[in-house]
């Protein structure tokens, strides 16, 4: 059950943002992490890039060169891999498997929450050997006077979140790895509850001993993560292949309101699968009581959702709650950067209680 959109825009293409080298490409500018800073929105997008050469029979495996800060290019005989999909190669000797792009984010600001006035130079580059393949998917939560960025860092250890602080987007305290390998889709809330730190995280599916499904931890510091609770297990079919925190959660009059992303891959299907949104609502003291949750609410409509380098995405990372409509910043497709709004009633009216 979608929800009626009170008016989608494009916000940043992949044209908009220059490649980060000569002999790379920009394949993507999607997944952006929102902040509201001075009045106006930040945007913290992710970058993803491919080499622009092609050599037949070959294929080109971007990494970073973390001490010279450029993407060196590893190619490898196209007989030696299977092609997963646009995004990935897997190895036949070893079953590993390398991106076929590397990512950085880049900064971006929008005045009216329609379109973006300007895409700053300045981008926030690996800087780790756990960032070898790129950084990803940010997520920002403002906590008092600090900005607190989650981030997904690739490398051949797999993908570990990690956390960077900031009070003006100018220079970025890092703190290392928050949540070891294999874990993604980590999200802060933007307050204490009962003392200690709260954030919902995304545990590995390799074993397939469950449903995918999202948790919850809590810190004292942001550094040091525990008390891990099981949340909610993606059971509906739109969710059935993977799941996992989308915006920073809410506040709102009825409780702490999660928009979350789902996939529908079924096990042994080689498509990559539909993602949509649906929504989480908790209770503000205890967040691990769900107080309701919804079908499918945000699903692709538009035809740079539909179409991309990996068609039928829209993956929500950002949500600003103005006047009465809730803001939803996403990526499309793996390709764009786009803003949608809803009724703020009709999002707490479509999740079950």
């Amino acid at each position: 059950m979608s929800i009626t959109r009170q008016f989608t825009h494009c916000l940043l293409r992949p044209e908009d943002v220059p490649p980060s080298q000569d002999n790379l490409e920009v394949v993507g500018v999607f997944n952006p992490a929102i902040a509201v800073v001075n009045g106006e929105t930040l945007l913290l997008t992710r970058v993803a890039e491919g080499p622009v050469e092609t050599r037949a029979g070959w294929i080109a495996l971007p990494r970073w060169d973390i001490e010279n800060g450029r993407v060196l290019l590893d190619w490898v005989a196209e007989e030696d891999v299977l092609r997963e999909d646009t995004r990935s190669v897997r190895f036949k000797r070893d079953g590993t498997v390398r991106l076929t792009f590397a990512s950085h984010l880049c900064l971006a600001w929008s005045g009216d929450n329609r379109t973006v006035r300007q895409v700053e130079t300045k981008r926030f580059l690996p800087t780790s050997p756990l960032e070898e393949y790129g950084v990803e998917d940010p997520r920002i939560t403002r906590i008092d006077d600090t900005y607190y960025i989650t981030y997904v860092a690739i490398s051949r250890h797999g993908p570990a979140t990690m956390l960077v602080s900031t009070r003006d987007f100018r220079s970025f305290q890092r703190h290392g790895v928050i949540f070891c390998p294999d874990n993604k889709d980590i999200v802060l809330f933007p307050e204490k509850i009962g003392g200690r730190f709260t954030a919902l995280h995304r545990p590995s599916l390799s074993a397939r001993l469950t449903p995918p499904e999202i948790w919850l931890a809590s810190s004292p510091d942001l550094l040091h993560w525990g008390n891990h609770v099981h949340l909610l297990a993606g059971t509906q079919d739109w969710e059935c292949g993977r799941i996992g925190a989308g915006a920073p959660p809410v506040r709102t009059s009825a409780g702490w309101l999660e928009l979350y992303h789902g996939n529908d891959r079924r096990y042994g299907e080689t498509r990559v699968g539909r993602y949509s949104g649906g929504l989480l609502l908790l209770d503000f003291e205890n967040p691990t009581r769900i107080l309701g949750v919804s079908d499918a609410v945000f699903i692709p409509e538009m035809d740079f959702e539909l179409n991309g380098f990996v068609p039928d995405v829209v993956f929500p990372t950002g949500l600003i709650l103005q006047d009465d409509l809730a803001l939803v910043y996403y990526g499309a497709a793996d390709t764009v950067t786009a803003v949608t709004a809803f009724k703020l009633q009709d999002l707490l009216a479509a999740v079950r209680r």
